[in-house]
């Protein structure tokens, strides 16, 4: 054997992960479209309640909970869509909250 056994294994550069690079422009688009997504979402959701709750045999009060919470999900979209994140989510979970009242008032 060689007195070279101290040879310097070569430096591979790491390959950068997509998921873990910290672009704020990324992160900003992602947080309005889940928003905008979500607050679509929930706005449908409570919608349908609101029209199954409507031909059934439920209190008033109740499908008006539901159009209502639809309401603020819809909002809640459109500002998420403009960029305004934290307030659409605390919308989200005031009109979540708001069909969630109509469904204890069944």
């Amino acid at each position: 054997m060689s007195g070279s056994g101290d040879s310097e294994i070569p430096e591979v550069p790491a390959l950068e992960d997509p998921d873990l690079t910290d672009d704020p422009d990324e992160d900003a688009r992602r947080a309005r479209w889940t928003a905008a997504g979500t607050g679509a979402l929930l706005a449908l959701a409570g919608l349908a309640a609101s029209v199954l709750r409507l031909t059934g045999s439920a209190p008033a009060l109740v499908p008006v909970a539901y159009a209502v919470g639809a309401a603020v999900c819809a909002l809640a979209s459109v500002l998420g869509s403009r960029g305004r994140t934290r307030r659409a989510l605390w919308l989200l979970i005031l009109g979540v909250m708001v069909m969630a009242m109509g469904d204890q008032f069944d």
